[in-house]
């Protein structure tokens, strides 16, 4: 068995696909058709290869490589007489295959294609192809290649480049185009607007005189204002879109007589416009890097900020359950106390009765006090302006006669429950803290309202004495209790001379709260 493939060989299985025919007839098509738009330093047929790399997946390779045999068929039989037939078959033969094996090695490299991925693989292949068509030419022609090896690999090298540079960041993008980040329509119409610009610009530099050079190039500087533009709001997709228009532009707006021949100031220009749309792509990759960082971790606090208001959330409950049961106790003890009452003014002792009723009134007024102290279920119903005023909290400020009356402002039923409960425990505990810490009276303000997609609460326990000031020990202790109710609602605690500031913010899109008396409010 083990010698089985021995002896029956190997056996090897190739199909001829029709869509894969049709493959490398397009490649072969697209191949010709920019080879007729390109210039001797801006090779636009390398930047298809490696965007067809790009967009097929490896099983497809071998029709992109049937595809450039075609194309380079099509070239470069009528060069075998001139240039002899080794050169046609060598040099035909081996460019898409190199291509081919650095981007699976740059994959392997790096799983995670980023922006920078793309630009590695066009400087490496740019390199490659240049180095193997030189090295072939000086190899393989029977006469002798008229310019220096160092000057025939940067003139190719950089139009193989800038070919990537203009057509691969488009496929880079559509490839990216389900990544869920989309365009924003304001944005959107300023990428129209851009895009507008820079064509109109190209238009106006091709419609001018030979002799105006100068006016060319001035007009060409402000065609990058915006690419720079794009790149900056929109990231690594502005640059993606504006770098690749920039080249084309440029590209096919550059005089006639220099297509498919080498020009010293075109070639300069060129030099410049590969820096450029490398350092656009650079940056668009590093704004969309950090974006995204930026956005995870956003994301990830505002997971933490639903956890911390869910545990919030959860706490008050187990006080409300807890509060609703002492209620209940507290309603059995009244009901006893009342059946006792009536028992003794049933047998005569009348006095007695109207005694245990006056104490059992005044006891149980103080027991639902410190049950409302416990959970106010009267937020619930009426809000938290009036469950400041009509709870236990307010009869427990209203003996120590440092509290002043409340200055309460606009409609706290707007705000969820949650958010008046973190400002009921953070406005208790505040004036707590004050007067156990500080001297004088004591001033409570709040105010509710939304701004924008937001609404919320500031509210302020300060000493009503404005010359006073708020000890340091007091300020510390504030910010360290206060401070993780106001972070769950993204607000802030802030100490500042008398006074300690609260603000609790939510998204105005949450469900509201009371379901009672919200007009009393």
């Amino acid at each position: 068995m083990q010698l089985e493939w021995w002896r029956k060989g190997i056996g090897f299985e190739f199909r001829v696909r029709p869509e894969g025919i049709a493959l490398a007839a397009a490649y072969a098509l697209a191949c010709w058709a920019t080879r007729q738009m390109s210039l001797d330093q801006f090779y636009l047929p390398a930047g298809v290869r490696v965007a067809a790399l790009l967009l097929c997946p490896p099983r497809l390779w071998i029709y992109l490589i049937l595809g450039e045999y075609a194309y380079f068929a099509h070239m470069r039989y009528p060069l075998i007489d001139k240039y002899g037939l080794a050169w046609v078959l060598a040099a035909s033969g081996c460019l898409l295959p190199s291509v081919a094996l650095i981007a699976r090695f740059h994959a392997r490299l790096l799983p995670v294609r980023t922006e920078v991925w793309l630009l590695s693989v066009g400087f490496v292949s740019a390199i490659t192809v240049t180095t193997l068509n030189v090295a072939f030419a000086h190899l393989l022609w029977p006469v002798p290649v008229p310019i220096p090896v160092i000057g025939n690999l940067i003139r190719f090298a950089l139009g193989d480049y800038l070919g990537i540079l203009t057509v691969a960041p488009l496929a880079m993008l559509w490839i990216r185009r389900n990544s869920g980040q989309g365009w924003h329509p304001a944005r959107l119409r300023f990428t129209i607007a851009s895009l507008l610009v820079m064509l109109a610009l190209g238009l106006v530099a091709a419609a001018l005189p030979s002799h105006w050079s100068a006016g060319r190039t001035n007009l060409q500087l402000l065609m990058a204002l915006p690419a720079i533009a794009l790149t900056c709001i929109h990231g690594w997709r502005g640059a993606a879109i504006g770098v690749p228009l920039l080249n084309l532009i440029i590209g096919l707006t550059t005089p006639a007589p220099t297509r498919l021949a080498f020009d010293h100031n075109t070639f300069v220009a060129q030099q410049i416009l590969a820096m450029a749309g490398t350092a656009l792509i650079a940056l668009g990759s590093s704004i969309t890097h950090y974006f995204h960082r930026y956005r995870a971790s956003d994301l990830e606090r505002q997971r933490a900020l639903k956890h911390v208001r869910s545990s919030h959330v959860a706490s008050e409950m187990d006080l409300r359950e807890r509060a609703l049961t002492m209620r209940t106790l507290g309603d059995g003890i009244d009901h006893s106390l009342c059946e006792i009452a009536h028992f003794l003014k049933k047998n005569g002792n009348p006095g007695l009765a109207n005694g245990l009723l006056s104490i059992s009134v005044a006891n149980s007024r103080q027991f639902r006090g410190q049950t409302s102290m416990v959970y106010p279920t009267s937020l619930e119903h009426v809000g938290l302006y009036l469950a400041l005023q009509i709870g236990g909290i307010n009869e427990a400020w209203s003996e120590t006669s440092r509290v002043a009356a409340p200055h309460l402002a606009g409609d706290p039923c707007q705000l969820s429950i949650g958010l008046q409960l973190a400002a009921y425990r953070s406005l208790v505990e505040a004036t707590s803290l004050l007067l156990k810490n500080e001297s004088g009276q004591i001033r409570i303000r709040a105010r509710c309202g939304r701004v924008g997609v937001y609404r919320g609460m500031v509210a302020s326990v300060a000493l009503l004495d404005s010359g006073a000031q708020v000890s340091e020990s007091t300020m510390t202790l504030a910010i360290e209790r206060l401070t993780g109710r106001t972070l769950a609602y993204g607000g802030t605690v802030q100490c500042r001379r008398n006074r300690i500031r609260i603000l609790l913010v939510e998204d105005a899109t949450g469900s509201r709260a009371c379901t009672g008396a919200k007009s009393a409010a």
